[in-house]
């Protein structure tokens, strides 16, 4: 009997280990329009842009841009960016929901990163290799709320 009590033991780990292992690959994030963000494509306001983020404070180095209908995911902290197909997010009113972007085969070519506090927001500028353009984001800090309790 010990020996089928464990094999049982071994084999509920096993299963757990491999649904935890599934739970983080499904992460899903909520994509909120930053309203006072700014963004430039080579010096110039495109027509048709956002900036969206996660409102988990774990999360805020990562970004959703739109450009016109092409969406870019920056990752700040590790001064990379990927290509994001539009069948990859799902809206949600003026929001949208995704799974993780932030894959390496849909790594984009950037180069010339540079992150500065500017006071109240924080200005993001690469240049996107397959464009060959600068883009400016200015993100305006998350206010930390725990000051006001």
């Amino acid at each position: 009997m010990n020996r089928v009590a464990l094999r049982i033991l071994a084999m509920f780990c096993a299963i757990a280990f491999v649904a935890g292992a599934l739970a983080g690959e499904n992460e899903r994030f909520l994509w909120k329009a930053v309203g006072r963000a700014q963004l430039k494509l080579a010096d110039k306001t495109p027509l048709t842009w956002n900036v969206y983020q996660t409102e988990k404070k774990k999360q805020a180095n990562l970004v959703l841009v739109q450009l016109g209908r092409r969406y870019l995911a920056l990752d700040i902290k590790g001064k990379v960016a990927y290509y994001v197909f539009p069948s990859d997010l799902q809206a949600k009113g003026s929001d949208f929901e995704s799974g993780d972007l932030f894959v390496q085969s849909r790594l984009m070519p950037t180069t010339a990163w540079t992150v500065r506090d500017v006071g109240p927001a924080e200005m993001i500028k690469l240049t996107l290799g397959d464009y060959g353009r600068a883009l400016d984001v200015e993100l305006p800090h998350m206010p930390d709320l725990r000051a006001f309790y």
